[in-house]
């Protein structure tokens, strides 16, 4: 007997959320949510929110407060004793006034997000939504003397901000939202010097697309001969930086707009979080080759090119 014919494939949970990530009936809503999202004038704070300074997304770490200040609120309401309940209200509270810092990084980050995980976000937004609802009228409730129906309430707040942490997790996990597209490229790429092609095939001033052991990579000759390479695939979402547009120094990807110091790969602008594969380069007999910078690269101020190498 083939067991494997055998073996369920999906569950219907998975099947429901697979479904979701394909349904286009929310797309116009999410185009316009999308574009007053992007035109929110915050300035330096959008890094701050995609997490930039962190190197990875900030939603992820904002999140724990809430989560863990409601659950906490819930252990307190199961325990016996009338005095112990009265820090339940006090949780929930500080519940609802740290998810406000964690829906603001989580709303940036989902702007920049393609059709099939913006879906699914969508919904994972308006569960947490529900579950905010839900705790500000338990914390109503309690307020007025209502604590059955406060504990209650805060029950069902919990269902809902579960519900939307699981497809948060589908999110981060399975679709692959705010993870490093770039990092399989240190295990791709062998050590040592590698080929990328005659100098004559890198036009000055202009991105160029050279492959090294599988990887497609960013060369832009600049003027003074300094040859810089950039793994092509950018960090955030996989867009080609090949195709994007070379400023001072960096290039800005064309999917979502993240910039990259081509000296080093540093990210200067979000939303991408981690900073793109670089490599040091050299001319041999009217040859480029190209060599990847693995372990720390210094950190260095504003657009200033690093010293070639």
């Amino acid at each position: 007997m083939d067991t494997h014919r055998m073996t369920p494939g999906p569950g219907p949970l998975l099947s429901l959320v697979e479904r979701l990530e394909q349904a286009p009936q929310a797309d116009a809503l999410i185009g316009g949510l999308r574009k007053a999202v992007r035109a929110l004038p915050l300035g330096p704070a959008r890094d701050l929110l995609h997490g930039r300074p962190l190197g990875h997304p900030a939603h992820p770490l904002l999140v724990q407060v809430p989560i863990g200040t409601w659950l906490s609120a819930t252990v307190v309401d199961l325990l016996p004793g009338r005095r112990r309940r009265g820090a339940a209200p006090v949780l929930v509270g500080i519940g609802l006034a740290a998810a406000a810092p964690a829906a603001a990084a989580g709303w940036a980050d989902w702007a920049e997000l393609p059709p099939e995980q913006a879906r699914t976000g969508l919904v994972h937004a308006l569960a947490n939504t529900t579950g905010v609802a839900l705790y500000a009228s338990s914390l109503y409730a309690r307020a007025r003397g209502r604590e059955l129906r406060g504990r209650a309430l805060a029950l069902a707040g919990l269902a809902a901000v579960g519900a939307g942490g699981a497809l948060g997790g589908h999110l981060a996990y399975r679709q692959a939202a705010g993870a490093n597209h770039a990092e399989q490229v240190a295990h791709q790429v062998r050590d040592g010097w590698r080929h990328l092609g005659p100098v004559t095939d890198f036009p000055v001033g202009r991105a160029a697309l050279a492959r090294v052991d599988g990887v497609d990579v960013l060369v832009v000759r600049e003027e003074d001969g300094t040859v810089r390479a950039l793994a092509d695939r950018c960090s955030h979402m996989g867009g080609p930086l090949s195709e994007g547009r070379i400023e001072d120094g960096c290039v800005r990807c064309p999917w979502h707009g993240s910039l990259f110091r081509l000296a080093d790969g540093w990210n200067l602008e979000a939303p991408a979080t981690a900073p793109q594969p670089a490599f040091e380069t050299r001319v041999v007999a009217g040859r480029v080759e190209a060599r990847l910078i693995r372990g720390p690269r210094p950190h260095r101020s504003g657009r200033e090119p690093a010293p070639a190498g």
